[in-house]
């Protein structure tokens, strides 16, 4: 099923900006802020001034993808300590596996 894209208006460094993103996204933002003892505000400040490229709302993505990706992966090791490449449903895997 398709998740809705949700615009939501967001403070950040003092200025008002607005954000569009799916809800599972919003979700899992929330969900890590909530994790990290921060406000959405203070998380999506850090993700915009972390951000290399594109715009506010495909950093945000990419954030909440390598957070979720990045866990899954550490429960994904085995008992040598290698990783297993993780696939999640048609994103090409950027995660080589280490020896």
């Amino acid at each position: 099923m398709k998740s809705p894209v949700v615009k939501r208006s967001i403070v950040i460094a003092g200025h008002k900006t607005s954000v569009s993103l799916e809800d599972a996204f919003w979700k899992g933002l929330k969900d890590i802020a909530h994790g990290r003892g921060m406000t959405l505000s203070e998380l999506v400040a850090s993700i915009d001034t972390d951000r290399r490229h594109g715009n506010l709302s495909s950093g945000i993505r990419l954030f909440v993808l390598d957070h979720y990706r990045s866990h899954s992966e550490d429960r994904q090791k085995d008992s040598s300590g290698r990783k297993e490449i993780v696939s999640l449903r048609g994103a090409p895997s950027v995660v080589a596996a280490s020896r």
